[in-house]
């Protein structure tokens, strides 16, 4: 069955890359409606061969449409406008802002761990953080199965999470992203800090993390990092859990769960690297080993297409399972 998809944002870095994963995935669309912002209003973009024009969102954008998914991709302010208008209309809203992520009546979901949320939502779903999407897939089959008491998140984030005027500091040496130059650099400071010290970032990831694994007693702590990588977000993670495990028992669990791909051979130096994850939808985890400094401690490094499998691909996979509801 095919639906009236829109998409919101349509012309930014997220919401080409939805267009082209819905592409990807032959999704069943019968209408697709693009929507930006005014300055936006009238660009035409080419969507399977066929040109569609950008029309300036409304109020009233959603009305008479019959819309059955929207995909936001126009950051929070757009978002806590126009998302309850689209619902209200009708509309499912998968929503790529952090406006309503931990929001109690708000699914927030990453479609390998908690699909079945999906059927809570009463028309808005929020699609996690692009740090986050990547490190709950490794931790979701270890708590399973050996219960995380303790995270400890380091980032090292791309600069296409600050989209295009990110790209454009580290390839054009301008400073419309970041404060301080980021070539050559590595600045500790990812969104405003908060009274507790810590960036929003960090606390996305620390409550988004407990959210998603549906477990608010797992003690959570994050750093994160702009680094000058143009795609990829890679986390280094410190797992303590209850139970004992074997690192191969680990491994293994990680490369059968859906999502996920164990690039972890010491032998021939091979582990996940932004220039190999960059345009794949998977997560790729490596350098699984055992941290000795504590009982049940583990570590591992995993990296993931920050605007795919972080943003767009997400997204598509939870539209997809929203078809199925």
């Amino acid at each position: 069955m095919k639906v009236n998809l829109a998409v919101v944002g349509a012309t930014g870095l997220v919401g080409g890359m939805m267009l082209q994963v819905l592409s990807e995935e032959n999704f069943p669309i019968d209408k697709l409606y693009l929507f930006g912002s005014k300055n936006s209003h009238g660009e035409k973009i080419n969507y399977c061969g066929k040109e569609y024009e950008v029309g300036e969102l409304k109020e009233d954008s959603f009305d008479g449409r019959d819309i059955k998914i929207a995909l936001f991709a126009a950051g929070g302010a757009v978002s806590e406008k126009y998302a309850p208008i689209a619902a209200k209309a009708g509309v499912t809203v998968i929503d790529n802002s952090s406006c309503f992520r931990m929001d109690k009546d708000v699914p927030l979901v990453v479609p390998e761990i908690n699909a079945e949320d999906i059927k809570k939502n009463k028309g808005i779903i929020a699609n996690p953080n692009c740090s986050t999407i990547q490190s709950v897939l490794p931790l979701k089959p270890i708590h399973d199965k050996y219960k995380i008491k303790r995270v400890i998140y380091s980032t090292y984030q791309s600069v296409s999470g600050s989209g295009l005027n990110g790209i454009s500091d580290l390839e054009k040496g301008t400073q419309l992203a970041y404060k301080y130059p980021i070539n050559n650099n590595c600045i500790p400071q990812i969104d405003v800090f908060l009274d507790n010290g810590y960036t929003k970032e960090e606390m996305k990831m620390i409550d988004e993390t407990k959210k998603i694994l549906h477990d608010d007693s797992i003690l959570v702590t994050a750093t994160t990092v702009r680094v000058p990588v143009k795609s990829s977000h890679c986390v280094s993670i410190n797992i303590e859990t209850e139970r004992a495990f074997e690192v191969e028992d680990v491994k293994k669990i990680i490369s059968e769960y859906p999502g996920m791909v164990l690039e972890d051979d010491l032998a021939e130096e091979k582990y996940p690297m932004p220039i190999t994850s960059t345009g794949k939808n998977e997560v790729f985890v490596g350098r699984v080993r055992r941290d000795f400094t504590v009982e049940n401690g583990l570590n591992l490094w995993c990296c993931a297409d920050n605007i795919r499998k972080g943003a767009a691909t997400n997204a598509v996979q939870i539209a997809k399972k929203v078809l199925e509801v």
